[in-house]
């Protein structure tokens, strides 16, 4: 008997609930039939600790597909590297961050490589013309579609400000669901918060989170990361004003959980149009 039945008879048996979204709704028996499949990979920093795919290079910017357990920038955690330090030395100059994501958060992750790009494009984020795009997989169906308005900390133990975030279903399985964020503030961790506060918690957030459901994820499936994946940013490059859309559809171990509940075209849609 293969390892998700194994872990499953620990558990007591969830029925889907019978709210919320609908679309993509998968059974046990469609789990049996799921193959895991792996994503032809881009062009690489093959000298780091962890390879980083390169999404988009210019002259302003350097724009990456973060893996999950790895901090952007030393500062932010106690780490003595990041992602940042990987791509400088990959490019051979300083960059400048622009934006944040999670520890445990893969995908696009956008740096400027010059002072104007950064004051430009740090201005349009501050601003709210960054669109972004989150795929997360959830305990519990939110609604089809739902805007949370919430207030969190703009940053980790500040005061609280308000805080926007739509919400879609894209599929059920059991009593889980694939889900799109899209973040219309940028608030410490504000993703994870609003999600929580659907009661549709991140599967593996040791901090909102379920600790039964995160452990059954793992042995089940493998995954043993947060489940959350930074899906697209859209927004106008600082010199030539063209509008850039940039995608990074999700790999490794959250793909091939994807694909064993049977959201993979449910991701795929998702990636041709993450801001449809």
């Amino acid at each position: 008997m293969d390892v998700l039945f194994r872990a499953a008879r620990g558990l007591r048996a969830w029925w889907p609930l019978r709210r919320g979204c609908t679309r993509g709704r998968r059974s046990t028996k469609d789990l049996r039939r799921r193959s895991s499949r792996k994503r032809a990979a881009g062009p690489l920093l093959m000298n780091a600790p962890q390879a980083l795919r390169v999404l988009h290079e210019d002259e302003a910017l350097v724009i990456v597909d973060k893996p999950s357990g790895v901090v952007v920038h030393p500062g932010w955690a106690q780490d003595d590297g990041g992602v940042l330090a990987q791509v400088e030395a990959h490019i051979g100059q300083k960059l400048h961050p622009l934006h944040r994501l999670d520890r445990g958060t893969s995908g696009v992750l956008l740096f400027a490589r010059h002072a104007e790009a950064a004051r430009v494009l740090g201005a349009a984020f501050a601003e709210g013309r960054v669109a972004k795009c989150y795929l997360a997989l959830v305990r519990g169906h939110p609604p089809a579609q739902v805007l949370v308005d919430h207030p969190v900390p703009k940053t980790e133990g500040g005061e609280r400000v308000p805080a926007r975030t739509e919400v879609q279903c894209l599929g059920t399985w059991q009593r889980y669901a694939l889900v799109k964020a899209l973040p219309h503030t940028g608030r410490f961790h504000q993703v994870r918060r609003h999600l929580k506060h659907l009661s549709c918690p991140l599967i593996g957030d040791a901090n909102y989170g379920k600790s039964a459901h995160n452990r059954y994820f793992k042995e089940a499936f493998g995954l043993d990361r947060l489940a959350l994946h930074a899906l697209a940013l859209r927004f106008v490059h600082p010199l030539s004003g063209v509008t850039l859309q940039i995608v990074a559809p999700p790999t490794g171990g959250l793909q091939n959980c994807f694909e064993a509940l049977g959201f993979g075209s449910e991701v795929a849609k998702a990636a041709q149009a993450p801001f449809g």
